[in-house]
């Protein structure tokens, strides 16, 4: 019985490294590309990916508004979501990309409200590595789907990602299916804690 029960459990190690190392393989299959000048790749099959949320018209300034509607829509990998939803925190190689999008207003037989409409504006990429980025993030903005050159460090979404985000410099606190996963998993950063308890940020 007791050599029965130790087969059961190396049998069980043995099925969660497989699983473990599927999920590896996976996250690099999926991992952001680059070409030889260090440009990021457009990810051309981001439609594929977990939908995270959307926003609209979003400012984090209090700049008046442009007249033009905006959804800016948040698209990451499986394999990547995957990982937050057991962790709570992205892993290495991570890419979230951004698809700003135009909205209207008298669409087809719409009358009221904002839709989405067939104009993209731009796309924007947050990408975690840790070996090639100075703190583990880079940001790039995309010319349609050209290759894009790194944002430079000196810019302020940097800045702004770093005091604002909710987990690992990412603005977790804009997706609301895993901003209690990340809650219970204790991976909040004390910047954003602090700022919620504060009253902003909400």
């Amino acid at each position: 019985m007791k050599s029965f029960y130790i087969l059961n459990v190396v049998a069980g190690a043995l099925v969660a490294l497989v699983l473990l190392g599927g999920a590896g393989e996976l996250l690099t299959q999926q991992a952001p590309q680059f070409d030889a000048d260090g440009k990021l790749l457009f990810p051309s099959d981001y439609r594929d990916w977990v939908f995270l949320s959307s926003g609209l018209d979003m400012s984090y300034s209090a700049a008046p508004a442009s007249g033009q509607h905006t959804f800016n829509n948040t698209f990451v990998p499986r394999a990547a979501y995957d990982a937050f939803l057991k962790t709570g925190t992205w892993p290495d190689k991570t890419i979230i990309l951004l698809e700003n999008r135009g909205g209207g207003t008298d669409v087809s037989i719409n009358k009221s409200g904002v839709v989405q409409t067939t104009g993209v504006m731009g796309f924007e990429a947050h990408v975690k590595d840790t070996a090639r980025f100075k703190g583990g993030w880079g940001f790039f903005g995309f010319d349609g789907d050209k290759p894009a050159e790194m944002i430079p460090m000196s810019a302020s979404c940097y800045s702004c990602h770093q005091a604002h985000g909710a987990v690992d410099t990412t603005f977790v606190q804009f997706y609301p299916t895993l901003l209690p996963i990340a809650t219970k998993a204790g991976t909040l950063s004390p910047d954003y804690v602090k700022e919620t308890a504060l009253g902003k940020g909400k």
